[in-house]
């Protein structure tokens, strides 16, 4: 089976790669923005490419299925359009012309929902009330795959944490504080302004407020999800929620990955309107149903938060080439936290 995976660089893109490699007869094509020339290196670039371009492309790739990981998490509304609504709308309309056969997964973002019922669990057929350009345009491009007319599905995804978990995103960050609190610790020289790490015993981690409530899910159990929907036999619901399906406060788990890294010093919250961003404050719970996911796929979360957090841990510094800007979750491939 050929699986042509779109932002394969980034977090979970690389994750998804994994995952296929482990598999037998299962052949990727490798394609990217950075790429050049035919056959293995294929050019694509879902922001700028034209659709029959990438129909020339895709003819090369032949793939039976196609997994889209590529998408913005950060930049203006421009970039977010392009990349997230204009790309998988592109993407669409060059595999209609080039393999209308493939299968088609699409890695969509819990932000499409917006706010959450507290105590609630959202489901796929509820209403779609992003805030925001991010949430906007993740649900522009999921209008498009569900219009495709493809043998296509939307994972919307909770919040990826677990290894490399990238800085643009809270757990990535905190991490990175922590290590950056560790090593002026042991060296005894002062952290970088703004960093809101101190440097002695007393050391001190300011973060925004972490009061909302967030779905995390492993990023490995996340790439498992979009192999499950590439490879599955026969069609498969539009729209698919992967989560960890239960609402954790974000408090708790930068707690949790304090006590992983041995933090001995205080973390502090800035509850004030200058505190956190706008989309946490608006946003104060996020909580999937996964219900339909074990019964399309037989998927379920296969790790815990604590295991998570342990495997971000010990896999040291989190890598810095997404810029936010991919998912594969910017132009782009990169790194995604919805």
């Amino acid at each position: 089976m050929r699986i042509l995976v779109l932002g394969r660089t980034g977090y979970l893109g690389r994750h998804v790669v994994a995952h296929l490699r482990g598999l037998p007869d299962t052949h990727l094509p490798e394609a990217g923005r950075s790429s050049t020339g035919a056959g293995p290196g294929l050019r694509i670039d879902l922001a700028a490419d034209s659709p029959d371009r990438l129909a020339k492309t895709l003819a090369e790739a032949a793939p039976d299925a196609v997994i889209n990981c590529a998408g913005a998490t950060g930049g203006d509304a421009v970039t977010l359009a392009e990349v997230n609504a204009r790309g998988p709308a592109a993407l669409c309309a060059a595999l209609r012309q080039a393999a209308p056969r493939a299968r088609l997964v699409h890695l969509g973002s819990a932000a499409e929902y917006g706010p959450g019922e507290p105590g609630a669990k959202v489901t796929e057929t509820a209403a779609t009330r992003p805030l925001g350009p991010y949430g906007a345009t993740k649900l522009a491009g999921t209008a498009a795959v569900a219009a495709s007319g493809l043998d296509a599905v939307v994972l919307r995804v909770g919040n990826p944490v677990g290894p490399g978990a990238p800085p643009t995103g809270l757990p990535g960050r905190v991490a990175a504080l922590l290590r950056e609190a560790g090593t002026a610790t042991r060296t005894g020289t002062e952290t970088g302004a703004g960093a809101g790490v101190g440097a002695e015993a007393g050391a001190v981690l300011r973060l925004g407020d972490l009061s909302a409530y967030r779905d995390f899910v492993d990023v490995r159990d996340v790439a498992r999800a979009a192999v499950l929907a590439a490879t599955a036999a026969g069609p498969l619901p539009p729209v698919l929620n992967i989560g960890g399906g239960e609402a954790v406060r974000v408090r708790d788990l930068v707690h949790l990955l304090a006590r992983r890294a041995g933090f001995g010093g205080r973390i502090e919250e800035d509850t004030g309107p200058a505190g956190g961003s706008a989309r946490s404050a608006a946003v104060s719970w996020q909580c999937s149903d996964i219900t339909a996911a074990g019964e399309a796929l037989g998927w379920r979360p296969s790790y815990t938060l604590e295991e998570s957090l342990a495997a971000l841990w010990t896999d040291g510094a989190a890598p810095t080439g997404g810029g936010g800007t991919a998912e594969g979750a910017g132009g782009t491939e990169g790194d995604r936290s919805p």
